[in-house]
C-alpha cells in the first residue's frame, strides 16, 4: 500500500528528478509533492482562425505543417550559440510562423510537412509576419473527430505551479503526472463518517482534480476537500491540547470576600466598562477551576486590559497566592509597576505605616537593578510577601522562586519564545499555574481559532468613557514638504497648550541593526522605498533641536540606553518636564502619558499596520483629542502606501487586524517560521474560510471527545502525527 511518506527516492520517479524536487522545492516524499498545489491555472486560448489572429491574444490553432527548417543563430555577446527550428503551418485561412530554440531536431522531426497538430502560445508579430514563439503543441491523427479534440485541448486547464530556476512548471506537472497514478492505493485521513456529512469527495479524487481538473468546478470541489483535510487535523491537534489541558491539575483561586480586590473595586474613581465587568467574571470562574486556566486577553488599545489582568490577580492574591506579570521590555515592566502601583496606592504599600490592613506589596525585577534591589525583590518574591512581581526576562532565571505562584500574566506575549513563557509556568510548586496571555494587537476570529486553537479566547471592545478622538493623517514628505512643516508647527502649538508629543523613527543611529526586535519597523522589506537607510533617532533629535522645534525641551530614547537613563527619560515625560520624546518603538504598548496629544511617525512606511495602531495608541488617553502623522516617502499607489492610508482610514484594531493580515503572509500556524519548515497552511486561507475553520473546530471537539487517542481512525492518527512531529508538539503545547 501506498503511503503520504513514502520517500520520492524509492518511487516511480527517476533518482535525478527526486533530487531536484528535494534540493530545489524542499519536497522529500510522496505527499510533499502530491500537496505542491498549482498556483493558478491557465486556458491555452480560444480556438481561432488563423486569419482571425491578433497581436498578444493567446491562442490555439489548428493547422497542417507546410515546411520546417533549422538553423543555428551565431553566438553574441552575452549569448552563447543557439539550435533553432522554424515552421511554417496553414489551416487553409492564412499562414503562422513558428519559433522553436533549442531541441531543434526534436521538433523538426515531430512536425514534418503535412502533419496536422494544435498550437498554443501568444501570437506576436516580427518583421510583418505573425508568429507564435516556442509555442506549445500536441499532433493530431486524423480520424475524423480532429475538429473536436482540438476544441476539447483548446478548452483544457493548464496548471501553473510555483516553479524555481531549473525546475519549471512544465517539468512539475509531468513529475505529478506520474505519481498521481498511484494515489488511489492511499490511505483518506478524513474518517467516511465526516466525508458523507460533510459532502467531501475522497483524496485521492480531490488530489486529481486539483492537479488535473476537467473543468473548474473540479477546481472548487478539490479545493474544499483539502481545505478540510488541513483544517480538521489542525483542529484535532488543538482539540487534544485542550483536553490535556483540562487533565492537569491546578489550585483554584476562589478569592475572599472582604480581600483586596473588594477593597480595590470600591476605591476605583470610575465605573467599570460592561465589558471590563464580563471579561472579569469569566476569569474568575476560570481561576476557581480545578485545572490551570489558559487564556488569552485581547483588546484594542486604551481597553483596559492591564485593569482586568490586575483584578485577576488580586484575587489570586486573596486566594493566598501570588501572581507574576512579565513584560517584554524595562520601560514596558517599569511602566507597569508604576501604573499599578498607583492604581492600588495604600492597598499595594503591605508593612509600610501607611499601608491598607489587607495590602500586598508589589515588587520588580529586571537585569539592570542592583544587587541590593534585586535581593529585596527575590526575597519578597520567595517568601510570599509580594503577592504581585512584576519583572521582564529576569524572572525566568533559575534562582528566581516563588512561594506559591497561582497565576502567570504574560503581556504583549508574542515578544517572548516559547521555552521563555515555559520556564516561568514551570516555576508554581503545586500544580500549574493559571496563564493568561496578553496582547494589544485585536485578531481576528479564524487566526484565534488556529493560532491560539488551544487557548480560552476573551475580547476587550468597548473602550472606557473618556476616550478622545485620534484623527490620522499620511504625511507625503517627498511630495509635499509643507505638510510636515505644519506637522511641526502643530508640536509647537501643543507645547504652546501644555501638551506633549512624541516622534518615533525606525532606527536608533549610528549604523544600528536594532536590538531585541523593538528598535526596527516590521513592515514588508519590498515596501520601503529605498535609497537611504531609514530615519534614526540620534539624527531627528539633533535636527529637531536645532530646526522646527528649537526651544522646546526634547529628550531622545531608545533600546540602547541604560535602563536608569531610559526611566528617568519616561520619569521626566510623564511628569511634564519634557515637551517632545523622540524614541525609537519602546514606547510602543503599555506607555500612558494622558497629556501626551501628537504622534509623529517618521518613516512610517518602514512599519506593519498593527505597530502603527499600537504606536497612535500613546495619543490621546487623557480625554484630550490626539493627532497621528504618519511621514512618508513612498510613492502614490505603491502597498507602502496603501497599507499607510488603511490606517488613516480607521482606528478600530480589529479591523485592521483583517487588514493586516490581508496584507501580510499568514505564516505558519505551528511555528514553522521558528524551525525553518515550510507552512502548515497550503491550501487553508485564514480570512475567507472563516466558516469552514468553525465547522472544523466542531467537528475535531466532538472526536477528540470520543476518542482522545484516534485509536478507532488511524488514518487520522497518522495524519496527525505527519502535522505534529515532536518537536512541533512541543511547541504547540507551549503556547
Amino acid at each position: 500500500m501506498t503511503t503520504w511518506d513514502e520517500p520520492l527516492s524509492r518511487g516511480p520517479l527517476r533518482g535525478k528528478t527526486a533530487k531536484a524536487l528535494a534540493e530545489k522545492l524542499d519536497l522529500h516524499t510522496l505527499g510533499d509533492l502530491l500537496r505542491y498545489y498549482p498556483r493558478r491555472y491557465d486556458r491555452r486560448g480560444d480556438l481561432t482562425d488563423l486569419a482571425a489572429l491578433r497581436e498578444g491574444e493567446e491562442v490555439t490553432v489548428q493547422a497542417r505543417v507546410l515546411d520546417a527548417r533549422r538553423r543555428t543563430v551565431p553566438a553574441r555577446q552575452g549569448r552563447r550559440r543557439m539550435d533553432m527550428m522554424e515552421a511554417t503551418v496553414t489551416d487553409g485561412t492564412g499562414r503562422l510562423h513558428l519559433t522553436f530554440f533549442n531541441r531543434g531536431s526534436y521538433h523538426q522531426n515531430a512536425l514534418v510537412a503535412g502533419r496536422l497538430a494544435m498550437f498554443s502560445g501568444r501570437v506576436s508579430t516580427f518583421k510583418g509576419r505573425r508568429q507564435l514563439d516556442h509555442p506549445q503543441y500536441e499532433l493530431l491523427d486524423e480520424d475524423g473527430n480532429e475538429g473536436e479534440r482540438a476544441q476539447a485541448y483548446a478548452d483544457e486547464l493548464i496548471p501553473v505551479y510555483p516553479a524555481v530556476k531549473g525546475l519549471d512548471s512544465t517539468t512539475i506537472a509531468r513529475t505529478l503526472a506520474i505519481v498521481l497514478a498511484d494515489v488511489d492505493s492511499l490511505p483518506d485521513p478524513l474518517p467516511p463518517a465526516l466525508r458523507e456529512k460533510r459532502r467531501l469527495i475522497g483524496v485521492a479524487e480531490a488530489l486529481r482534480r486539483i492537479h488535473r481538473p476537467a473543468e473548474w468546478a473540479d477546481v472548487g470541489t478539490a479545493r474544499r476537500r483539502l481545505k478540510w483535510d488541513e483544517a480538521f487535523v489542525l483542529q484535532l491537534a488543538l482539540a487534544r491540547r485542550r483536553r490535556q489541558a483540562d487533565e492537569l491539575p491546578a489550585k483554584p483561586r476562589p478569592g475572599a470576600d472582604g480581600g483586596i480586590l473588594d477593597a480595590f473595586d470600591a476605591q476605583l474613581p470610575f465605573t467599570l466598562t460592561e465589558g471590563q465587568r464580563e471579561v472579569g467574571d469569566g476569569l474568575a470562574r476560570r481561576l476557581d477551576a480545578s485545572h490551570p486556566m489558559h487564556c488569552l486577553l485581547q483588546g484594542d488599545v486604551g481597553a483596559g486590559k492591564t485593569l482586568v489582568a490586575l483584578r485577576a490577580m488580586l484575587r489570586v492574591v486573596d486566594s493566598g497566592g501570588q501572581a507574576v506579570l512579565l513584560a517584554p521590555t524595562e520601560v514596558l515592566a517599569q511602566q507597569h509597576h508604576r501604573s499599578i502601583n498607583a492604581m492600588l496606592g495604600a492597598l499595594g504599600r503591605a508593612g509600610q505605616i501607611d499601608g491598607a490592613d489587607t495590602a500586598t506589596r508589589v515588587a520588580l525585577l529586571t537585569g539592570s537593578m542592583s544587587a541590593a534591589a534585586r535581593r529585596e525583590a527575590l526575597l519578597d518574591a520567595a517568601s510570599g510577601a509580594a503577592g504581585i512581581v512584576v519583572g521582564t526576562h529576569a524572572l525566568l532565571q533559575e534562582h528566581v522562586s516563588f512561594a506559591d505562584l497561582g497565576l502567570v500574566v504574560v503581556d504583549e506575549q508574542h515578544r517572548f519564545g516559547v521555552e521563555q513563557r515555559d520556564a516561568l509556568r514551570e516555576k508554581a510548586v503545586d500544580g500549574r499555574p493559571h496563564v493568561l496571555v496578553m496582547t494589544a494587537t485585536p485578531i481576528p476570529r479564524t487566526v484565534a481559532m488556529t493560532v491560539y486553537g488551544d487557548l480560552d479566547v476573551v475580547a476587550l471592545t468597548q473602550l472606557p468613557a473618556g476616550r478622545a478622538p485620534v484623527s490620522t493623517h499620511v504625511v507625503p514628505a517627498a511630495e509635499k514638504p509643507h505638510f510636515l512643516t505644519r506637522g511641526w508647527e502643530r508640536i509647537r502649538e501643543e507645547a504652546g497648550a501644555g501638551h506633549q508629543a512624541f516622534v518615533v523613527c525606525p532606527r536608533i543611529g549610528d549604523d544600528d541593526t536594532g536590538e531585541a526586535g523593538e528598535e526596527v519597523g516590521d513592515a514588508p522589506e519590498e515596501d520601503a522605498p529605498g535609497g537611504r537607510p531609514p530615519l534614526a533617532v540620534l539624527d531627528v533629535a539633533a535636527r529637531l533641536t536645532e530646526g522646527p522645534l528649537s526651544g522646546l525641551r526634547v529628550e531622545s530614547l531608545h533600546g540602547r540606553m541604560a535602563p536608569d537613563d531610559k526611566d528617568a527619560v519616561m520619569r521626566r515625560f510623564s511628569a511634564g518636564e519634557t515637551d517632545a520624546v523622540v524614541s525609537t518603538t519602546v514606547i510602543e504598548v503599555g506607555v500612558d502619558v494622558p497629556n501626551a496629544t501628537v504622534m509623529v511617525i517618521m518613516d512610517a512606511d518602514r512599519f506593519g499596520v498593527s505597530q502603527l495602531h499600537q504606536l497612535r495608541g500613546r495619543v490621546g488617553r487623557g480625554g484630550l483629542p490626539g493627532l497621528c502623522l504618519l511621514v512618508t516617502d513612498a510613492e502614490e499607489g505603491s502597498p507602502a502606501r496603501e497599507r499607510l492610508a488603511a490606517v488613516a482610514a480607521t482606528t478600530d484594531g480589529f479591523e485592521l487586524s483583517r487588514v493586516d493580515l490581508e496584507m501580510r503572509r499568514e505564516g505558519d500556524v505551528l511555528g514553522d517560521s521558528q524551525s525553518g519548515a515550510r507552512s502548515s497552511l497550503r491550501m487553508l486561507t485564514l480570512l475567507k474560510d472563516e466558516e469552514l475553520i468553525g465547522e472544523a473546530r466542531e467537528e475535531a471537539t466532538a472526536y477528540v471527545a470520543e476518542d482522545p487517542d484516534l485509536k478507532g481512525h488511524p488514518p487520522l492518527a497518522e495524519a496527525l502525527e505527519a502535522l505534529l512531529p515532536e518537536e512541533r508538539a512541543e511547541y504547540l503545547d507551549k503556547t
